[in-house]
């Protein structure tokens, strides 16, 4: 468990309600003070790691808020945000589009060749 240093990369997950996506944040440390971190979006960090009780993680805790955590960055997070970000862009399609008949054909048609209706 060691304090961040300048160049760092952190993330942050937040979900609104239970039945939303998981929406991930992404940040660099760009300053340190004595006991904080500051990320380039202007968050600051007690550099200070703690272990999380909930999941066993390691995160820097918010200064102004103890509970909401920032973590390392590692490649499995990047794949996870990625397929994340792509289901919300699949779903946010889906809700603002209105289908006329014949795109809800081609749908339809689609469906029935592979096999899903």
């Amino acid at each position: 468990m060691e304090d961040l240093k300048v160049g760092d990369k952190l993330y942050n997950v937040g979900q609104n309600g239970f039945g939303d996506f998981y929406r991930y944040s992404f940040s660099e440390v760009v300053r340190l003070t004595k006991t904080l971190a500051v990320l380039e979006n202007g968050v600051r960090l007690r550099n200070k790691p703690v272990r999380s009780l909930i999941n066993d993680e390691i995160g820097y805790a918010l200064a102004t808020n103890r509970w909401v955590y920032w973590h390392i960055v590692s490649d499995e997070i990047l794949r996870k945000a990625k397929k994340e970000n792509e289901m919300i862009a699949i779903h946010d399609w889906f809700r603002d589009r209105s289908f006329n008949f014949l795109e809800k054909t081609m749908i339809y048609n689609i469906f029935k060749e592979k096999g899903m209706l």
